[in-house]
């Protein structure tokens, strides 16, 4: 409302550093402006360089202690309440207490107003659907996994998928690192697979930053003392996800080029969403001993007139780069995995080329050998 009330933006400039669907549609009119961010530089940007007057952060209600709980939150409220020259908690009976490693709570002594009422409870549900699509992806990847494996899962449906199909599979002992929990998570752990005892650090429990997901996963979170939710600034933190043995991040994206470079945040120049913790966990992970990083995507989507596009581009144009060729290895659609590390921009092209949708290979071979990226002896 504050922004609609003030369109000239003489008084109030939004900003946001992950776009929603909401915010998207205001950048689209030219009253939102993305701030690029990886996760793990969070808290220093608060710290650093922005300057807050107001923060107003969900909490649960304040205990017998006089601390108020982040919650769902934990990953990103600490450090604007920190800086903040005026905080607000607005108490949400329906928000999860939750355990945690460090900064989870604010105690009233550091609170200038406090905001009460009626919530209506949490149930996202399951948000996404799984498709036959994103089965096939998840079950390119199952192999890949080991017993004692830590998972970071990242947004959509196709991680969804793959705790799906772990919980169904002979795999036992893994752990959760994760930027998001999700239900995925909760399905993991009720099939008794997600146990964290072999995780190299955080031994025991189960790491996350933020939540979202169903009324049953708010309540496993609950009062959970095999749970920690730490900041972002801890758990995106490359040097400390690579301390974590055999760690695997899964992600998903928007489109890949020829040369291996991923766009996950834009659609052309347009924000869509943001960088979050993509590249954060692609550089831990390739640096875990035993680590894997994969990046997930439908090789094709329909546009709002029905046409049929490949996500696999031959190079971008305007399209804002999430993750650079040099951090990205495991790329997956549903015809096929490939693992990038080591490989020339031939053989990448060769490789991107092979589990891209067929109708669009001999395209892509085309623009491949205009950029002198192909091979006669390529074998698509």
């Amino acid at each position: 409302e504050v922004v609609e009330c003030d369109p000239a933006q003489e008084h109030f400039i939004y900003h946001s550093w992950h776009c929603s669907a909401y915010e998207r549609k205001l950048c689209d009119r030219g009253l939102c402006y993305y701030i690029p961010m990886v996760f793990s530089n969070n808290a220093a940007y608060y710290e650093y360089f922005l300057n807050v007057n107001v923060a107003m952060v969900s909490v649960s209600p304040m205990d017998r202690h006089g601390y108020f709980n982040f919650s769902v939150n934990t990953g990103v409220a600490a450090p604007i309440t920190r800086v903040a020259d005026i905080v607000i908690v607005e108490v949400n009976e329906n928000m999860p207490k939750v355990h945690g490693g460090y900064d989870e709570c604010i105690h009233i002594s550091n609170v200038d107003y406090i905001v009460e009422g009626y919530h209506e409870p949490f149930n996202y549900g399951d948000r996404e659907h799984t498709t036959e699509i994103d089965r096939k992806i998840a079950g390119h990847i199952l192999p890949y996994l080991v017993d004692g494996a830590t998972l970071q899962l990242g947004v959509g449906s196709m991680p969804n998928a793959l705790g799906k199909l772990i919980a169904k599979s002979d795999l036992k002992d893994l752990g959760m690192h994760t930027e998001l929990c999700s239900d995925a998570f909760l399905s993991l752990y009720k099939a008794g697979k997600l146990t964290n005892t072999r995780k190299s650090i955080d031994k025991g429990k189960g790491v996350f930053g933020c939540a979202i997901g169903s009324a049953d996963l708010f309540d496993w979170l609950e009062d959970n003392h095999g749970i920690a939710a730490y900041p972002l600034e801890y758990v995106n933190r490359p040097s400390i996800i690579a301390q974590i043995d055999n760690m695997v991040s899964i992600n998903s994206c928007v489109a890949v080029d020829l040369y291996g470079q991923v766009a996950a945040e834009s659609s052309g120049s347009r924000q869509i969403s943001g960088t979050g913790g993509q590249l954060d966990f692609l550089v831990g992970a390739s640096a875990s001993k035993g680590g894997k990083a994969f990046i997930c995507m439908s090789s094709t989507y329909n546009d709002k007139d029905g046409k049929l596009h490949s996500r696999i581009v031959p190079l971008f144009n305007g399209d804002i780069i999430t993750s650079p060729r040099s951090q990205v290895y495991f790329i997956v659609t549903e015809y096929g995995i490939i693992n990038l590390e080591g490989r020339s921009t031939w053989e990448r092209a060769e490789m991107i080329i092979s589990i891209a949708h067929p109708d669009f290979r001999d395209e892509l071979i085309r623009e491949a050998e205009k950029m002198k990226i192909w091979r006669r002896s390529n074998k698509y």
